[in-house]
């Protein structure tokens, strides 16, 4: 997971960059299905794909459909939002997660974990609201951000599915149906914005962006999250997205973009003291 965080920052950066020139659906459709060829490259190699997997298709187009919505949404509300902010966006999904992971498979959020959670959302609105109270009062939240946060409740619904439909497949196997389910989702509601697209015709950063986002953000995020996914609770998994939006300072700074105002990162910290909050093993 914290691998995790660190990839998923990068799509931030660079999706604020590849945003303005490429519809959503258009984006993505590709994205799902080079990260569908890689992980099943990975899992003939490894687990192999028995056909066992295939038992109730219905699961994998649930969460490929709840995966793709996040996505869609993610890069439609960063076509206006900071890479920042929306990365602190993301850091409300561990506290929806843990509701839903409740809901479904009835995980205890301990009163230590719920400290964490509160931690973390304070310091997200934090960052979100730019440190200033006012704005906050007036529930000022950017077109960009709110689009986005629709996609996080997505996110927050996906990760306790994983662990609620998964019938006992490999991590690499589960991964390759939903990747492939989520890449027959998007295309076909990104139909239009795909074949309306010049491709011949797009700047260099949404191929460096798309090619960023189906390897790393992608196939290997998705890898990692199904693994620790199956072996910690929904909410103690989220909680290392906190991280991200440090990880996205890290990425702006090595792309020479500007950094949010030093009130703001009192936010950003905030969000790593969760983290290391949720850190403690519950398990005694």
């Amino acid at each position: 997971m914290l691998a995790f965080s660190a990839l998923v920052a990068g799509s931030f950066s660079l999706g604020v960059m590849a945003a303005p020139h490429i519809a959503p659906a258009a984006l993505n459709a590709p994205r799902f299905l080079i990260a569908a060829v890689l992980v099943g490259t990975a899992a003939l190699a490894t687990t192999g794909l028995p056909r066992s997997a295939a038992r109730a298709p219905w699961r994998y187009l649930l969460l490929g459909g709840t995966f793709g919505a996040y996505f869609v949404l993610m890069f439609e509300g960063l076509k206006t939002a900071a890479p920042v902010s929306a990365a602190a966006v993301f850091t409300l999904t561990p506290v929806m997660s843990a509701a839903i992971g409740y809901i479904l498979m009835r995980q205890i959020t301990t009163p230590r974990m719920a400290l964490g959670l509160s931690v973390g959302a304070a310091g997200a609105l934090w960052v979100i609201f730019r440190a200033d109270l006012s704005a906050l009062r007036a529930f000022e939240v950017g077109r960009g951000e709110m689009i986005y946060f629709w996609g996080c409740v997505a996110h927050a619904v996906y990760t306790p599915l994983v662990r609620f439909l998964n019938r006992g497949e490999a991590p690499v196997v589960f991964t390759f149906g939903m990747l492939v389910a989520g890449c027959i989702v998007v295309t076909a509601y990104g139909w239009r914005d795909i074949m309306a697209t010049d491709w011949a015709a797009l700047p260099g950063i949404v191929w460096i962006t798309l090619i960023y986002v189906a390897i790393f953000a992608s196939a290997v995020t998705f890898v990692l999250l199904q693994f620790a996914t199956l072996r910690l609770p929904s909410a103690k998994v989220m909680a290392y997205t906190y991280l991200t939006p440090s990880w996205v300072i890290v990425w702006e700074v090595m792309l020479g973009h500007d950094v949010p105002q030093v009130l703001v990162l009192g936010g950003v910290v905030l969000t790593v003291v969760a983290l290391l909050i949720l850190l403690k093993d519950e398990g005694r």
